[in-house]
């Protein structure tokens, strides 16, 4: 990669690492990039995924206050990220190259529609919270094992799907469901990157520009992230994943 590669990437870092501190669909914005510069896919994700483990930190960080008293639920939680994420990992790692040629389009798809359908997603959760279970019950633990089985295979918009169960289940506010999704997320990514680093090939520049870039926009995205306007964030998620499945397909 180029040093202005590198810089693009790592701007793409900063964008990602804000938007997954608040949203959680930040890969639709450094995948592609990745892509874009040259970047094998299937190398990309391995490379993104071990990028964004500092963002994910800042993010979940920036959120402490939120998480006061959710110890119990996450250590629990946490277990079944894990455990999803692993999986996910040995997936992509195992399968074929050319089948994550055909499915992350998809998944990219699948990712954009839950971005544009989150405000009616958050009003039907509003409208549920008053029956949620206090900790989840089974459902929800299996529910994050197989979030955390996306977020190891590919893992654009796992917040989105992790925002969705948890609140669907816990009877907490959006802001504390927010940060418990902050820090599966960060425990899905850490785990596959682990993985990654032990025994799949890497692109460390392209990890080192991620991270830099998302260390930095997780902590804008925990502290500010919150004032940018919900339809320009999710039209320019959109847009980028839009351009994401058509470089892939047609790349």
């Amino acid at each position: 990669m180029t040093p202005w590669e590198v810089a693009a990437v790592c701007a793409a870092g900063v964008g990602a690492g804000a938007i997954n501190a608040v949203v959680g669909s930040g890969s639709l914005i450094t995948f592609p990039a990745l892509v874009a510069v040259g970047v094998d896919p299937v190398v990309a994700n391995v490379s993104n995924s071990i990028g964004l483990v500092p963002g994910s930190f800042t993010g979940a960080y920036g959120y402490r206050a939120e998480l006061a008293g959710q110890r119990q639920r996450l250590v629990k939680l946490g277990v079944a990220s894990l455990i999803g994420s692993l999986i996910g990992g040995l997936l992509l790692l195992w399968l074929d190259p050319d089948v994550f040629q055909i499915v992350v389009p998809i998944l990219i798809g699948l990712a954009c529609v839950l971005v544009v359908i989150q405000p009616k997603l958050n009003g039907w959760l509003s409208a549920r919270r008053e029956h949620a279970h206090p900790d989840g019950g089974v459902v929800l633990w299996l529910g994050v094992l197989g979030a955390g089985v996306y977020g190891g295979y590919f893992g654009a918009a796992q917040g989105v799907l992790l925002i969705g169960l948890l609140g669907s289940f816990l009877a907490d506010g959006l802001q504390r469901v927010n940060a418990a999704k902050n820090v599966l997320s960060l425990i899905v990514n850490g785990a596959a990157a682990v993985l990654f680093i032990l025994v799949a090939e890497v692109d460390w520049w392209a990890v080192a520009g991620i991270a830099v870039g998302a260390t930095i926009g997780g902590y804008i995205g925990a502290k500010v992230g919150r004032k940018i306007p919900a339809p320009v964030l999710r039209g320019i998620i959109v847009c980028v994943g839009i351009a994401a499945i058509i470089k892939l397909v047609y790349a």
